[in-house]
């Protein structure tokens, strides 16, 4: 059973103090107390499903790391011998410039700042061989395609040994450069993750400072011609786009199977936060979803992550039928924010939620979530054939399981009123820092209310 007590640190000074997670109402809140700032009180988990059951199925593991905890989470990431869950996924944040200046930004980025040179970029790939062989990578920034050696570094890390790179853009030059897609995927890229908030422009300049949304359908249209997958990826608050959660699945839809899902994550207040918009946490994102799709989409359909904490994630995995309804491929859990695979007797993979992520081997399970993102994520979109004349055959089901396969999922990261530091020990997203170190995600961003960071920039 989850127990009540954990630690937290102090939204105002950044010092770790003892924390409560205290049910009120159906809701949960973490409550932590500061003897020079006060106490602080945060809504982290709102309503059904509940909060104590939701993490009944998650358990750490202890792994090899350095032995260099000094001071203790969330002061000594490299990764430090408290750490309690391998590397999945990394980011490499190859520049900390970028082409837009989003009110909303973890990196805080824009301005003049110099990007790490190709050898810096070397030396980190080549520090990933030995902390993290086979982990997932993540280019990121500020705006990753603002550099020209892009495709270079792509192909650096496919020459290391490195077999999954992911693209965190905005999207505005693959919008603006016809063939920039295919430049970027004959150096090895394997799917955009693209920056996507919602369908209408207001979105965009509440959260992106500008009216974006042509500009992002003319990026999903070259991705797909040059046969490069895209998953979106909207921030959700509240007040600004909410309500548009089913509009962006259904948009989704329509685009299958180049668009292989939507991974949403609630607005975090840490890095640059200047919208109007208010806190989404998950269980309410959940219910949203249901009720934005008019039910199509059902909030028993989602789990939250084995592999990581379970607070920090859900996902589901689904198929869009011939006939234009939805069914969800349920199995077991897996929180990995992509569907697992299974196969049926004849080799065919189903995005089905496999049983390995349940089996309580989170060194599987990082694995499997790691290699599940690989494939579906990653995978080479379906060669263009005409559907089968019968459509309830099996040639027509395997033709609408290649075709019609989505993933919703949701990542919650934290900040300096909602971090729990049991959470950030289960971290298995990670940011190289500048000098070479494994630093879990919601750490490297933290930021006092003030906006003085822990690691960035430091």
């Amino acid at each position: 059973m989850l127990s009540a007590v954990t630690r937290s640190v102090c939204p105002v000074c950044l010092k770790v103090l003892p924390a409560k997670r205290a049910e009120e109402g159906g809701n949960v809140y973490l409550e932590k107390t500061c003897p020079d700032h006060g106490a602080f009180r945060t809504l982290i988990w709102e309503g059904a499903p509940d909060y104590w059951r939701w993490g009944e199925r998650h358990t750490p593991t202890r792994f090899r790391t350095k032995d260099n905890v000094r001071r203790g989470c969330p002061y000594d990431c490299g990764l430090c011998g408290a750490h309690r869950q391998r590397t999945c996924c990394v980011l490499l944040e190859v520049t900390g410039r970028c082409n837009l200046r989003c009110p909303v930004c973890f990196a805080d980025a824009g301005g003049e700042k110099t990007d790490p040179d190709i050898e810096t970029i070397s030396g980190w790939y080549d520090m990933l061989c030995r902390e993290a062989p086979n982990a997932n990578i993540q280019l990121s920034g500020g705006e990753p395609t603002v550099r020209d050696d892009l495709p270079e570094i792509i192909r650096l890390g496919r020459e290391k040994g490195f077999k999954y790179f992911q693209l965190n853009t905005n999207g505005l030059r693959l919008a603006d450069d016809v063939g920039y897609a295919r430049t970027l995927k004959d150096a090895g890229l394997n799917c955009v993750f693209l920056q996507f908030d919602g369908v209408s422009d207001e979105v965009y300049i509440s959260l992106r400072g500008r009216a974006l949304f042509t500009e992002k359908k003319r990026a999903i249209e070259n991705c797909r011609a040059a046969g490069l997958g895209v998953v979106l990826v909207p921030v959700v608050a509240e007040g600004i786009n909410l309500e548009q959660v089913g509009a962006i699945v259904d948009f989704a839809i329509e685009r299958l199977p180049f668009v292989k899902g939507v991974h949403f994550q609630p607005l975090t207040y840490f890095g640059r936060c200047e919208a109007e918009g208010g806190r989404v946490t998950l269980p309410r994102l959940i219910r949203e979803l249901e009720r934005r799709t008019g039910g199509r989409l059902k909030a028993s359909d989602f789990a939250g992550g084995t592999a990581e904490n379970a607070h920090c994630s859900f996902s589901a995995n689904f198929l869009l039928e011939a006939d234009g309804s939805i069914t969800a491929l349920r199995e077991s859990a897996c929180g990995c924010g992509a569907p697992s695979e299974m196969t049926d007797h004849s080799g065919t993979s189903f995005g089905m939620r496999g049983n390995l992520c349940a089996s309580g081997d989170l060194n599987n399970a990082v694995d499997h979530a790691r290699n599940t993102v690989a494939r579906r994520w990653g995978g080479e979109l379906p060669t263009e054939e005409p559907p089968p004349e019968d459509m309830q055959s099996l040639d027509g089901m395997l033709y609408q399981l290649r075709r019609g396969r989505f993933s919703v999922s949701a990542m919650a990261f934290q900040d300096c009123h909602t971090l729990d530091l049991e959470r950030l020990e289960d971290c298995y997203i990670h940011i190289v820092s500048p000098d070479g170190r494994l630093v879990p995600f919601c750490a490297y961003n933290l930021t006092s209310e003030d906006g003085t960071p822990l690691y960035r920039d430091r």
